[in-house]
């Protein structure tokens, strides 16, 4: 997904993830907490209620979370794991990273297409530049993220990109700056972390890297 040296904001809650041990900022994690029935729920909106229990934005963390019983020493008490919460939760991400860029674009801070992509490249008004994970490298390599941001996203597949655009593909798209710019460089930062750095393909030379 992300490409692009995103800087912390100021005095953001860090937390420690269950599985590494590791304390970071809070928009590196996924948030659980437990159901009344007393089964582990991804929390990506952040507002359930309960204790949160954190882990890493990473599959590797969230394996071994599930492998070594982890959660229900995060949350002190017996509780389970639904079985493919991985790739149940990798499936939700998705569709919130989709979601958020189709509310961007309905604000008109977000466009899609080569020609419209480059334009706002060109004039400075994309702050973030998206491309599908599956589309010609070689055409994608044709468009560079903006030089002052870096920023890159590039973790949906055209068919991903498509349902945010209201199209049935896309391969390039564009987001201006603005909140929901800077939810779906973090959102789509942990589904990478699930999914693998740009769905699988190795990032270009000369980007940034998250």
């Amino acid at each position: 997904m992300t490409r692009g040296g995103q800087k912390m904001r100021p005095e953001e809650p860090e937390r420690r993830c269950i599985a590494t041990g590791e304390t970071q900022p809070r928009a590196g994690l996924i948030r659980f907490v437990v159901a009344p029935d007393g089964s582990v729920v991804p929390d990506l909106l952040g507002k359930l209620p309960g204790r949160g229990i954190w882990v890493s934005a990473d599959r590797a963390a969230l394996d071994l979370a599930v492998k070594k019983g982890l959660f229900s020493r995060g949350a002190k008490r017996k509780v389970t794991v639904p079985d493919g919460m991985a790739d149940r939760l990798e499936a939700a991400l998705a569709d919130r990273v989709v979601h958020l860029i189709s509310l961007a674009r309905k604000a008109g801070d977000a466009v899609a297409g080569y020609e419209k992509v480059k334009d706002w490249l060109v004039k400075g008004e994309a702050q973030v530049l998206i491309q599908s994970s599956d589309g010609s490298e070689r055409g994608k390599s044709k468009l560079r993220p903006p030089e002052e941001t870096g920023l890159f996203v590039g973790v949906l597949t055209a068919q991903e990109l498509g349902l945010a655009f209201g199209r049935e593909n896309v391969i390039h798209g564009a987001l201006a700056a603005g909140g929901l710019t800077t939810r779906v460089v973090e959102e789509a930062a942990k589904l990478e972390g699930l999914r693998g750095k740009d769905g699988g393909k190795a990032p270009r030379k000369g980007t940034k890297t998250r």
